[in-house]
């Protein structure tokens, strides 16, 4: 009998640390844990305890799933890099899911995610038409073009606004952040993917230092 996948996933693209895993077609352990920082110390940790509950180790993985953002610019780059670092040490593949598609996953029809990104922005992403959108930055003023008569169901920030604009219908998402990470990535492990990259909408907010840096001498 063939071995069941078994799919790790992780997610710090927002003020928290989320991990699940999936067995074959069922999460069989998932932890989500409220942070606005520390995650880069939290995560592997965080990762073991769901292991740990499901009595399995990391050799024992197929895959490793990892939100790849819109979000927090250093919370993405934490776990991409453990993504790609637990890939590589482990030979398996490591799958990029962004949060946008993972709020929308087992929705069915025209559905709008949206995630705050601050500055009165929001990232949004529309899927379930002929002509879905790639992930954008904009306000409720400018919103992506939604076909009339749609019925969109509104997921995530500002979803009751989003739908008395659009005649939509506000929904929560179907399964947690990681929970649904996990269930893409297995959708996607049999092909080939691409490495994780963070994906960035807007640039950073940090700006570059106004002084230049001081000389190293050799």
């Amino acid at each position: 009998m063939p071995k069941k996948p078994l799919i790790l996933a992780f997610d710090t693209s927002a003020a928290h640390c989320a991990a699940a895993l999936l067995s074959g077609d069922h999460i069989v352990a998932s932890i989500l844990e409220p942070m606005a920082k520390g995650q880069g110390e939290r995560l592997l940790g965080l990762c073991g305890d769901v292991l740990e509950q499901a009595g399995v180790t990391y050799q024992d993985l197929t895959a490793i799933g990892v939100g790849i953002g819109p979000g927090n610019f250093t919370g993405i780059r934490i776990s991409v890099s453990a993504a790609r670092g637990l890939a590589l040490g482990l030979g398996i593949p490591a799958i990029g899911v962004s949060q946008l598609e993972a709020l929308a996953h087992g929705t069915d029809g025209v559905v709008i995610a949206s995630v705050d990104a601050r500055q009165d922005k929001m990232y949004v992403q529309v899927t379930g038409t002929l002509d879905d959108h790639p992930p954008s930055l904009c306000s409720l003023d400018d919103l992506p073009t939604i076909p009339s008569r749609a019925d969109p169901t509104c997921i995530g920030f500002q979803a009751d606004m989003i739908a008395a604009l659009c005649n939509g219908t506000v929904c929560d998402p179907r399964m947690p952040l990681a929970d649904a990470i996990a269930h893409i990535a297995a959708s996607r492990a049999s092909r080939d993917n691409p490495r994780p990259a963070p994906l960035y909408l807007r640039p950073a907010d940090a700006a570059p230092a106004r002084d230049a840096p001081p000389a190293i001498l050799p």
